[in-house]
């Protein structure tokens, strides 16, 4: 299955830095609304790292784009995102299809970036929102 949505809830949020990345896709993506999905977030660095859950209390919130061009945007987001192609277990994040629900009630397939790494020591954000911190 494929999709042309994209969940961010890091640093490709537009309200959390001044970042390239953030502009990029504000540039090539339509933004359609706040929401969530199931799974955990954790501190890694000055970014979050996200992880899925099957737990219905654990959500991940941000925001949830349209993508105007998949093959060219998940270039250079994948690349921005230390995805390796040639050696996809050691990447620092890997793409994977999640279902998102969104504030206004709808429920999508969409694409987002999990934390490929283990978790040892790694702090809990325990709100799930990285916009929070």
């Amino acid at each position: 299955m494929n999709s042309d949505y994209l969940f961010v809830y890091g640093t490709l949020l537009k309200d959390t830095t001044n970042n390239e990345m953030s502009k990029f896709l504000d540039t090539h993506a339509e933004f359609l609304g706040r929401g969530y999905f199931k799974g955990r977030l954790y501190k890694v660095a000055w970014y979050p790292g996200a992880v899925n859950s099957d737990n219905e209390s654990d959500k991940v919130y941000g925001a949830l784009f349209k993508l105007n061009n998949f093959d060219s945007v998940f270039k250079v987001l994948d690349a921005y995102e230390g995805i390796s192609e040639n050696d996809p277990d050691s990447s620092l994040f890997k793409r994977e299809l999640v279902t998102a629900f969104l504030d206004d009630g709808r429920t999508l397939k969409t694409w987002v970036y999990l934390y490929n790494q283990l978790l040892d020591g790694l702090p809990c954000i325990e709100s799930g929102d990285f916009l929070k911190l």
